[in-house]
């Protein structure tokens, strides 16, 4: 899992340095109750490591929260569980409590906890197209609980509470109370590369004990580098999976080794495509439409029925739990949320100390198309400033655009976007789409090349279809099996 490095990114202005810079804010977006798999299925069973509970227990909610919440699916939360009971029984670790959850993200991750909380994204859901990956997925990251890999991590969150520290220098936030440091708390997700490699090679041996094909996880690694490739374009989506999840030529070698070695050739074991798919079948995709969506250049929040736009010149994501603008390489711009006191005057938050470098003169109160609004200036040595808040619904939404160098194009870029904060239109609540997952039957004529085309009306479409189906151009398809497609509804 990614960190924020302020030494490295306050060194060179590239839109990658400021995409991080403003990722290490708070998320937006309400409180998220922990839920857990086996409340609703899974195998019931006893924790043998209260301290390792502890452990997981404390870091359960802010991972929640930081990755857009819990994604709530019976059929698929039916069926991970049932995969996690089998892998239980094969890893001889009936005694082991497990909590899997399904993250609100379309990051393609998964990653552990110590204590047992393991972690899926639907992005990853999207991704697999059989049963036997994710039991590749899921047997790797109950191998990294079962290993105790956790205990070798001490200083992994020793690092991450020295980077909470430095983030609170640029950012003057409260890293005990603030989310800013919630991602970087989240390195205790994070294993060495000897780790990883030894998780594969007990993750694969049991998914295939457990009946599943043990060739799945050099097939999905290679899916998953893929997709890595495809989002590079991405900073949000590339930068976490690649660095917590390398898709290597080795490790996929090593991965296949494994699996032939005490398995045999490819073509044994439960691969489970059928079931899996109609398991995933109207699963969300992309953006969750409960934090907005983005259209064009422009922001809109179908629930709060707000919206904003940023110059034609920045690019807008929603990434963590925020909505995040990149400009070239020298500036950005990222809007979330905060808990402020209903009482607190927002000049007064301005104020209270969570960005740094803020000159409390430049702080202005506004009324901006029938919104309250309060606005600052700040400087580092190495950062300029113009930050922003509102007040809807009794909770504040801030604006933080920081530029390398200051300029009027900077300005006028901040005020822009300021200026264009208002209430949603029909039209523009109209013009958000809901994506999902759909599965279709190849027919006798088809090909991958035809399917495809059934997403040429998405950004990249037709590149997508082929990486989550783990197809190319060209390729045959076989007459009565299920495909994926990303339907707009």
């Amino acid at each position: 899992m990614s960190t924020f490095n302020p030494t490295k990114a306050l060194g060179a202005a590239t839109a990658a340095s400021l995409f991080a810079l403003l990722a290490a804010c708070s998320s937006f977006g309400p409180s998220v109750d922990v839920a857990r798999t086996q409340d609703r299925g899974a195998p019931s069973v006893v924790s043998v490591d209260p301290e390792e509970d502890a452990i997981g227990a404390r870091e359960h909610p802010r991972i929640v929260a930081s990755y857009g919440g819990i994604y709530a699916d019976r059929r698929a939360e039916i069926m991970l569980a049932r995969i996690v009971g089998r892998l239980l029984a094969a890893a001889d670790q009936p005694n082991q409590a497990f909590t899997v959850t399904i993250l609100d993200t379309a990051e393609v991750n998964a990653f552990a906890l110590p204590g047992g909380y393991v972690y899926v994204t639907r992005g990853l859901l999207a991704l697999a197209s059989d049963t036997s990956e994710i039991a590749a997925v899921l047997a790797h990251e109950i191998a990294h609980v079962t290993l105790r890999h956790a205990r070798a991590r001490t200083n992994k969150q020793r690092e991450s509470e020295i980077v909470d520290k430095v983030v609170s220098g640029v950012f003057g936030s409260n890293v005990d109370t603030d989310q800013a440091a919630n991602r970087n708390k989240m390195q205790l997700a994070a294993f060495s590369q000897a780790q990883e490699l030894s998780a594969d090679k007990e993750g694969i041996m049991t998914s295939g004990k457990a009946g599943f094909d043990p060739h799945a996880a050099a097939r999905f690694l290679g899916a998953m580098g893929r997709f890595a490739q495809y989002s590079q374009g991405d900073v949000d989506l590339a930068d976490d999976f690649l660095s917590s999840h390398p898709s290597t030529p080795d490790r996929i070698q090593k991965a296949i080794e494994t699996a032939r070695s005490f398995f045999g050739a490819p073509g044994l074991g439960e691969t489970g495509r059928e079931g899996y798919l109609g398991g995933i079948d109207g699963m969300a995709f992309g953006d969750s439409p409960s934090q907005g969506a983005v259209v064009g250049k422009r922001y809109i929040n179908p629930t709060l029925k707000f919206t904003f736009a940023v110059p034609s010149n920045y690019s807008l994501q929603i990434s963590k739990g925020a909505v995040v603008g990149v400009a070239g390489e020298g500036e950005a711009v990222r809007f979330d949320s905060a808990e402020v006191p209903k009482t607190m005057p927002l000049e007064d938050y301005l104020k209270s100390g969570w960005i740094a470098g803020l000159q409390p003169a430049s702080v202005k109160r506004e009324n901006t198309n029938g919104f309250e609004m309060a606005s600052g200036v700040a400087v580092t040595p190495q950062w300029n400033f113009r930050v922003a808040v509102v007040r809807l619904d009794g909770r504040v939404y801030r604006f933080i655009f920081a530029a390398k160098f200051d300029s009027p194009g900077f300005t006028r870029a901040a005020e822009e976007t300021l200026k264009s904060f208002r209430t949603a239109s029909q039209r523009d609540l109209g013009s958000v789409k809901r994506l999902v997952i759909r599965t279709v039957t190849a027919g006798s004529v088809d090909s991958a090349d035809s399917l495809a085309r059934r997403m040429a009306g998405l950004s990249r479409g037709t590149d997508l279809f082929y990486i989550l189906n783990n197809l190319y151009p060209g390729d045959t398809l076989v007459t009565g099996q299920k495909y994926k497609i990303v339907a707009v509804e």
